[in-house]
């Protein structure tokens, strides 16, 4: 379930693309999570759904939701601000990962997926903010 690619990821490569964070690897990546934790938490039991379902998801949301308003007609210094709230959102979505184990509502081949997704998404993220203050970027 976690490991194979969702239909919108299909549909989204064969958009236009007319908003630039559409372009944003990272912010496809943060999409593709959103709909592989929705998928997870389906499996979640209901007593969970206000408690740790919603906490999971909204944080899971805030990532790429965060990226793209940052992304839009900011300076590259407000980017950088909603940039780390995608950031922290992706560390709550690591430590929701921790709960959901620990409650056995995760197994540990989920865990490690999902675990490795958020990796890759908050080093692109921190990347991306390096890339923009680098010497080569204009806008301050």
């Amino acid at each position: 379930m976690v490991n194979r690619k969702s239909k919108y990821s299909q549909q989204l490569k064969q958009n236009t693309m007319a908003f630039k964070f559409e372009k944003l690897k990272v912010w496809q990546k943060a999409i593709e999570l959103s709909i592989k934790v929705d998928l997870l938490t389906k499996k979640f039991p209901k007593d969970e759904i206000y408690i740790l379902t919603s906490q999971i998801k909204r944080a899971s949301d805030s990532i790429s939701l965060n990226i793209a308003e940052g992304s839009t007609g900011q300076s590259n210094k407000e980017f950088n601000r909603f940039l780390g709230i995608a950031l922290r959102s992706a560390i709550e979505v690591v430590t929701c990962l921790y709960l959901g184990r620990g409650r056995k509502l995760i197994n540990q081949s989920d865990f490690d997926s999902f675990y490795n997704d958020l990796t890759e998404i908050v080093k692109m993220i921190q990347g991306l903010r390096k890339k923009l203050f680098s010497p080569w970027t204009i806008d301050h």
